[in-house]
């Protein structure tokens, strides 16, 4: 079996200490915005992208290396992770997976507006760090919104 993967992205927005999670019906699992990678965008666009569809905020996503400016190219923000998801798996062979860009970014507020055809309102919730480690969410999902509160507060 041929095992198809695409390129998404992952945004872990982050408002006074906590970062928002939904409960997506699909996967059965809270999770922070994000979605494939369209053709014409770059990862960090479709972060940001993804999270005002989702969440109706406009993310800033900070740089977290030095920028490198030549005639032959330029920095882009870099992913603080790159995650590989298993995403179909038929008697043990993984049929799709996702190829990840998690990116750390802050929000203005925390007043969630999803655009037509997202998660209601309701689907949402903010996690501090102690309410993220006393969770059962999945690991990588604590790991990752705990590293995402500090980054956003050390800026």
């Amino acid at each position: 079996m041929e095992t198809t993967r695409h390129f998404t992205v992952t945004l872990y927005i982050v408002n006074d200490g906590a970062t928002a999670l939904h409960a997506h019906d699909k996967l059965g699992k809270r999770i922070p915005p994000g979605g494939h990678i369209d053709r014409d965008e770059l990862p960090h666009e479709a972060a940001i992208r993804e999270c005002r569809e989702e969440t109706g905020l406009e993310a800033s996503i900070p740089r977290v290396q030095d920028s490198l400016e030549s005639d032959a190219g330029r920095s882009l923000p870099q992913p603080r992770r790159q995650m590989l998801y298993d995403v179909d798996v038929y008697d043990g062979a993984v049929g799709h997976q996702h190829i990840d860009h998690v990116y750390f970014g802050s929000v203005p507020s925390r007043e969630i507006d999803p655009g037509p055809g997202e998660a209601g309102v309701d689907a949402w919730a903010w996690y501090a760090p102690d309410e993220l480690r006393a969770s059962d969410l999945d690991a990588d999902v604590i790991e990752l919104g705990c590293a995402a509160i500090d980054a956003v507060a050390q800026r």
